[in-house]
């Protein structure tokens, strides 16, 4: 364990005992979860030939990951990870993996892989957010749990910039649905390996601080539910505060992705979607570095506020952005808030 007389940084975050293996166990699950909607896209497509099919199937995926997330995260909360995690991801990986096989021959059934999607959605297993309470009590030191926020919200930042790169790389060789089923093995090995951490040995059978679920379909979902059952059981002003700005840029970023398509296809300029997104991801990756490590002396409630009011008018600015290359400069402008953000509004739920 950490103790208060070691300087916060980084490195003394990775320092700490079972810190290294139990984080590098979540990110390599959670990788799955950058890989995934990508590689499910495009394997439908492929398979089916329409893209209303796809984006259908991907509705139900994420709809159900999201909705049921309070159910998974009840489950670890009362279980533990390691009687918990692991059948999830067991079961999530073979549903992937059988949406995998029915995707990797031209015709398939627009019926069947909407039925194989539902129960993989609801088997997504909450990585992300259980790691995010690991922090807690791995560094128990508040200088560095702010670092240690900051350092999980940059690297799943980097996750979702590196899955769709290698989904790309991936189908210059192989089929969409080989993607599928490289997802299936990372979150399998992942959890394993999480649920194996002598970190989670103290975890089964007393009482947790809720958790949410990671979304396959966005960095800040699993903020939204990890919050949102905190305040259930802790209505307070701050918890309000948190709750709501998680919420709002949620929904700010998913629907970001699919302006920015929009405004690719009105410039026609399909490349600048990648650029944008990588500007996005990587100006998030930077702030969330340099704040976690910043001695702030502000409140978390004041900087939250603060953040979310810059990334609002990060997100104006890109909306009457007149050339990509002006919308790139303002997506990394407002990536610079993005994890911080949800660092603050982790912090403010550890307290």
């Amino acid at each position: 364990m950490s103790s208060p007389s070691v300087a916060p940084s980084y490195a003394a975050v990775l320092s700490t005992r079972y810190a290294c293996r139990t984080f590098g166990a979540s990110l390599l699950g959670r990788l799955s979860y950058g890989m995934v909607s990508f590689s499910l896209v495009l394997a439908i497509k492929e398979a089916t030939g329409s893209y209303a099919v796809a984006g259908t199937v991907m509705a139900l995926f994420a709809l159900t990951s999201v909705f049921l997330s309070p159910v998974r995260a009840g489950l670890v909360d009362r279980y533990g990870p390691r009687r918990a995690l692991c059948p999830m991801a067991a079961a999530y990986a073979l549903l992937l993996t059988g949406l995998a096989v029915a995707t990797a021959w031209p015709g398939a059934s627009g019926i069947l892989l909407g039925v194989l999607a539902v129960p993989t959605g609801a088997c997504t297993p909450p990585l992300g957010p259980v790691m995010r309470t690991l922090w807690s009590d791995l560094v128990p030191d508040r200088r560095l749990l702010q670092r240690a926020y900051s350092l999980d919200a940059v690297a799943e930042e980097l996750l979702f910039v590196t899955g769709p790169l290698l989904v790309g790389l991936l189908v210059q060789v192989a089929a969409p649905s080989v993607g599928l089923a490289v997802s299936a093995a990372l979150v399998l090995i992942g959890a394993l390996a999480l649920s194996s951490s002598p970190a989670v040995r103290g975890w089964a059978g007393r009482e947790k601080t809720p958790l949410g679920s990671t979304s396959p379909e966005g960095r800040v979902s699993g903020a939204r539910s990890f919050l949102l059952r905190r305040w259930l059981l802790h209505g307070d002003p701050g918890m309000r505060q948190a709750i709501t700005v998680a919420a709002a840029v949620g929904m700010c970023l998913g629907a970001f992705d699919l302006l920015v398509i929009a405004f690719a296809d009105e410039h026609e300029t399909p490349s600048v979607v990648a650029w944008v997104l990588a500007a996005l991801s990587g100006g998030s990756a930077i702030g969330g570095l340099v704040y976690g490590a910043v001695p702030w002396r502000a409140s978390g409630r004041l900087r939250l506020a603060f953040l979310a009011a810059a990334l609002g008018l990060s997100l104006a600015a890109m909306g009457i952005s007149p050339h990509p290359s002006m919308l790139i400069a303002w997506a990394a402008i407002g990536g610079l808030f993005v994890a911080p953000a949800l660092t603050t509004a982790y912090l403010i739920a550890d307290e």
